[in-house]
């Protein structure tokens, strides 16, 4: 199979392709470069295009016909979801402008089968404990708007062109599944306790007085390697005839607090730290985890890895 990944030298993205490339598929990377990194993709073929630019549709179409791209897998996006609440427009503009330049592109050629990278961040703060697929969405920033968006957008395509979509909502990502695949952000809670750590600083803690065990915010974290694997699933389960859902929950459908995840970093690291606690952010639900009741049904993915191995996959790489 041909396929044409999207922001592939990202962090989630380049363990996709690495996966993909394993199991003798011949894939294409579309990405902008400006968070990706080349040495990422093991020879993958490199587009180096931004979605939202204006030729985008017209180059990505010429792709598609060149190279006959089978399936597209879509990550590039914006998402600091901070940002997104300083700069709307441009999120707007890049994460549904670029979608829609894609699926045109899509369209036109006849490329018919999408696994779209969505966000636990489309359910805003449910007032449950464990999410599933069929509760009501209310993204609270716009990052989580442009992802809402974009699995409407598909759900469009399918109704119009026939698509074969599948949206994938990730819960926490953190760990490595190799090495040179770590990931480089300071965005997340896991490297951004490594970034303190190398500073010799205290990792700050944003509210202990939760209705939670340890009184921490308690969420749902999955390891990279196995949602990388779930994309493989989704991308296989658009060639069943029969696919009663298009999108599902990827985590491990149990929760860990910023805590217990201190604590393991401590573990693993063997550096003792001090953290300090800060008011609660606005915001922050107390407890978030997935229902992967779906996932595991319709797509026979399940989550392999607990905790231990994503602290100590990140420590490690």
């Amino acid at each position: 199979m041909k396929v044409l990944v999207t922001g592939g030298a990202g962090y989630i993205g380049s363990h996709v392709v690495r996966l993909l490339q394993e199991r003798g598929d011949s894939v294409i990377v579309a990405d902008d470069m400006t968070a990706g990194i080349e040495a990422r993709l093991d020879g993958a073929e490199l587009l180096q295009l931004d979605l939202a630019a204006p030729d985008a549709k017209s180059i990505l179409a010429q792709t598609f016909t060149d190279s006959e791209v089978d399936a597209v897998i879509h990550f590039a996006a914006r998402k600091q979801v901070g940002q997104s609440v300083e700069m709307p427009e441009f999120y707007y503009e890049q994460n549904i402008g670029g979608m829609a330049n894609l699926l045109s592109a899509m369209h036109a050629t006849g490329v018919e089968k999408l696994v779209f990278s969505s966000s636990a961040a489309t359910y805003g703060m449910p007032d449950v404990p464990a999410v599933s697929e069929d509760i009501d969405c209310k993204p609270i920033n716009p990052y989580g708007e442009t992802k809402l968006i974009g699995e409407w957008m598909v759900a469009n395509a399918k109704r119009a062109w026939g698509l074969r979509g599948a949206n994938l909502r990730y819960f926490n990502v953190a760990g490595a599944g190799w090495p040179d695949l770590a990931d480089t952000a300071v965005a997340n809670l896991v490297p951004i306790v490594f970034a303190a750590i190398r500073a010799n600083k205290n990792p700050v803690v944003f509210g202990d007085d939760y209705d939670t065990p340890d009184g921490s915010c308690v969420r749902d974290y999955v390891h990279v390697l196995d949602l990388a694997e779930a994309h493989l699933s989704a991308l296989d389960y658009l060639d069943f005839d029969v696919r009663p859902h298009d999108t599902f929950n990827v985590g491990t459908g149990q929760g860990s607090s910023v805590f217990e995840v201190l604590a393991e970093i401590k573990a693993v690291s063997g550096i003792d730290f001090d953290t300090d606690v800060l008011e609660r952010r606005a915001g922050d639900p107390p407890f978030l985890a997935a229902d992967v009741s779906r996932i595991e049904k319709a797509l026979g993915w399940k989550a392999k890895k607990n905790l231990h191995d994503i602290i100590e996959s990140a420590w490690n790489a």
